[in-house]
C-alpha cells in the first residue's frame, strides 16, 4: 500500500513539472551578431555626436576670430598728427614779406623786381626799393627759422607716436587692428614727408629771395651808373 502511494506521488510530481516548464519559444537566447550590430550603431551614434560637438566648437572659434578681426583700436594718434600739420600750415599762412600765394608773389615781383625801364630814377626811391627787398629777404629767413623750430618739435613728438603705433601693431588682436596700425604708420610717414617738403619750400623761398635781391641790386647799380655817366657825349673831344 505504501509503495503504491509513492508511485502515484512520483508520477504526479513528474506530471506537474511537465506542466510548469515554459515552452521552448519562451526561453531567452543570446544573439552575438545582434549584440555586435548594436555596438556598431552605438559607436556610430557617438561618433556623429562628437563630430557635431567639434563642428559647434569650430563655429564658436570662428565667431570669436571674426569678433577679434572686427575689433578696432582703442587709441589713434591721427588727431595729434593732424594738429601738428595744422601748426605748420598756420606758420606758412603767417609768413611775412612775400606770402605763399601766387597772386601776392606776382604783385611783389612786379613791385620790387620790375624791368630796368621801370626802375625808380631817384636815389630816395631806389633806397626805398632796396630796403623793401632787404626786409622781404630777412622776413623769409625768419619764417624759415620758425618753421624749422616747429618741425623739430614735431619730430620729437613723432618718436612717441611711433612707439604708440608700433605697440598697437604688435598687440593687434585681429586683422582690423593690424590694418589700422599699418594705416597709422603710413600716416606718420606721410606727415613727416609733408613737413620736409614744407621746410624745403621755405628754405628755397629764402634763398631765392636772397639771390633775386642781389641780382636786382647789381642791375640797379649798373642802371644808376649808366644814368650818372649819361651818353658820354659830354666828354667827347671835337
Amino acid at each position: 500500500m505504501k509503495r503504491a502511494h509513492l508511485v502515484v506521488l512520483a508520477a504526479a510530481l513528474v506530471l506537474g513539472a511537465g506542466l510548469l516548464a515554459p515552452p521552448a519559444a519562451a526561453l531567452t537566447v543570446f544573439d552575438p551578431s545582434n549584440y555586435a550590430e548594436n555596438l556598431v550603431q552605438s559607436a556610430r551614434a557617438l561618433e556623429q555626436i562628437g563630430n557635431q560637438i567639434r563642428s559647434l566648437q569650430n563655429e564658436a572659434t570662428m565667431l570669436q576670430n571674426m569678433a577679434l578681426n572686427l575689433q578696432p583700436l582703442t587709441t589713434s594718434p591721427v588727431g595729434g598728427m593732424t594738429a601738428a600739420l595744422q601748426r605748420i600750415g598756420g606758420l606758412m599762412q603767417q609768413a611775412e614779406g612775400i606770402a605763399y600765394q601766387a597772386g601776392a608773389t606776382e604783385t611783389a615781383i612786379q613791385q620790387h623786381y620790375s624791368d630796368q625801364t621801370d626802375r625808380p630814377a631817384t636815389t630816395a626811391s631806389a633806397v626805398t626799393e632796396a630796403s623793401a627787398r632787404w626786409g622781404q629777404a630777412m622776413d623769409s629767413y625768419r619764417d624759415t627759422l620758425r618753421l624749422q623750430t616747429q618741425v623739430v618739435e614735431n619730430v620729437a613728438a613723432d618718436g612717441g607716436t611711433l612707439g604708440q603705433v608700433m605697440a598697437s601693431s604688435q598687440g593687434a588682436a585681429g586683422s582690423l587692428q593690424a590694418q589700422q596700425a599699418t594705416n597709422q604708420l603710413l600716416a606718420l610717414c606721410l606727415k613727416q614727408q609733408l613737413q620736409i617738403q614744407t621746410l624745403m619750400a621755405a628754405q628755397d623761398r629764402a634763398q631765392t629771395l636772397a639771390l633775386a635781391r642781389r641780382d636786382q641790386e647789381e642791375a640797379d647799380a649798373r642802371a644808376a651808373t649808366a644814368r650818372f655817366l649819361g651818353s658820354g657825349h659830354a666828354y667827347s673831344q671835337n
